[in-house]
């Protein structure tokens, strides 16, 4: 391709990579998922942590209920004394006032004389530092017999901070997946984008006309691998129906320009002849039909090639069709003096087109009785071997020798010896298109004289 028409390729790099995009999308779906876990884990505790609170102050609240009920207001003042000094950070407070609201114990502030479930705001020393904090309590308050007022307290300060450190931790975590997730998103595109380039690299050479480049590797997991492989199949099949359209262009300029030539001399005399002839007209009729046959052939191969048959598959009887083109070929090969015999196993099916299948036979047939000496036999055989269908035609002339064995299934080619018949030397390409199109293998194999041409099909139906 021309410089100025080569489509400019964009650069591209990791973070314009689809990998970095799809690491993005993961990161923000694992910074949700791990926010709302943490949300919810940090709604459990809390909820828990205050129904322990809680318990613990009815549990509180019912022993100082007892004491009081047993030993009266100064059994109470000694168990909330006692239950105070148990350790350095009690776990509770209280709040005892008499009828007149006066302080008898406790040192809650008044404000937290509340009954039943209430929360009050207290301001505290910052333990081992200069300074006071403000502390949130939870309270319950009861009222005793004789009009005393009872109120205990617990605080919230271990739960609040649990709950502030579960937040920036989630907060912290929702940073660190999503950096973490960026720089293997930065790392996954860069090795992406690094393969990518070498496969765009190797399209850019294909593109520019190198039809022996192919696709590497791109090694990034197997259904990469595949794809690069199915694709490099494709080149290699384009690149061989490339190479044999070439060989048919060439073919078809070498081994038609001698008919064309003659068919033009015939057309020139028949110009100059004051009086045309019928056997003329009719000697320029034979060659173009010849021409049109072969044409007509090209393209019937090239349908073949291209799969276009295999639309019309159905179970064909093989030995059936076998025993119909021997019927049909046993008198004419007696007319050229050849003996004609047939071998078929009954009862063999293929899956494929009957009409093409006959052609095939026909062909072989056609091809034994034109290019061998009178006198020849030639046998047809159909049978099974190792679980696979096999049909042969053979016949005793003169065979094909081995160096020549690899070209005769060609377009055009003939031997020399056959020159001199009629013929345009597509009959045995025929076939290898036929067979090739039911996936059976057309070969030659070794015989001590004449020639044997084998169909190997793939197993049948059973």
């Amino acid at each position: 391709m021309p410089p100025e028409h080569r489509p400019e390729r964009r650069a591209s790099g990791p973070i314009r990579s689809a990998a970095f995009r799809f690491a993005l999308l993961l990161a923000g779906v694992f910074a949700i998922g791990a926010a709302a876990l943490l949300i919810v884990v940090e709604e459990q505790i809390g909820r828990y942590a205050t129904e322990a609170t809680n318990g613990g102050l009815q549990a509180e609240m019912s022993v100082l209920q007892g004491e009081y009920a047993q030993l009266g207001q100064s059994g109470l003042t000694d168990a909330m004394a006692r239950h105070a000094g148990v350790r350095p950070e009690a776990p509770y407070r209280y709040l005892l006032l008499d009828v007149a609201g006066r302080r008898l114990f406790g040192d809650l502030p008044a404000t937290a004389m509340t009954e039943g479930w209430s929360t009050v705001n207290v301001i505290e020393p910052e333990p081992g530092q200069q300074g006071m904090r403000r502390e949130s309590m939870t309270t319950l308050g009861a009222r005793l017999p004789d009009g005393l007022r009872l109120v205990v307290a617990s605080d919230n300060y271990d739960v609040q901070m649990l709950r502030h450190r579960l937040g920036r931790f989630t907060l912290l975590s929702g940073i660190g997946i999503t950096l973490f997730a960026l720089l293997g998103g930065y790392l996954t595109g860069r090795l992406f984008v690094r393969r990518l380039d070498r496969v765009n690299g190797a399209v850019d050479r294909i593109v520019e006309g190198d039809r022996a480049e192919r696709l590497p590797m791109i090694g990034l997991g197997p259904e990469f691998d595949e794809l690069a492989r199915n694709l490099n199949r494709m080149l290699d099949r384009n690149a061989a129906a490339m190479e044999a359209l070439r060989q048919v262009s060439n073919d078809i300029a070498h081994d038609l320009r001698t008919p064309l030539s003659r068919l033009h001399q015939r057309l020139e005399q028949m110009q100059d002849s004051p009086e045309i002839e019928p056997a003329m007209i009719d000697d320029a009729l034979e060659q173009t039909s010849g021409i049109l046959a072969t044409f007509q052939a090209l393209l019937r191969i090239g349908a073949l090639e291209g799969g276009v048959g295999r639309r019309r598959f159905t179970q064909v009887d093989l030995s059936e069709l076998m025993d119909r083109v021997h019927q049909a070929y046993a008198p004419v090969a007696e007319d050229a003096e050849h003996i004609y015999l047939a071998d078929h196993a009954p009862g063999v099916v293929v899956d494929g087109d009957g009409e093409l299948l006959a052609q095939l036979f026909t062909n072989l047939v056609e091809n034994a009785i034109v290019h061998t000496p009178a006198g020849t036999t030639i046998t047809s055989r159909l049978f099974v071997e190792n679980g696979g269908i096999v049909a042969e035609v053979s016949d005793t002339g003169q065979g094909i020798p081995v160096s020549e064995r690899a070209n005769v299934f060609r377009r055009f080619y003939r031997l020399d010896a056959s020159r001199h018949t009629e013929g345009s030397g597509l009959g045995l390409a025929l076939v290898a298109a036929i067979a090739a199109l039911h996936d059976a293998a057309c070969t030659i194999p070794g015989n001590a004289s004449g020639l044997t041409v084998r169909i190997a099909f793939p197993p049948g139906p059973s």
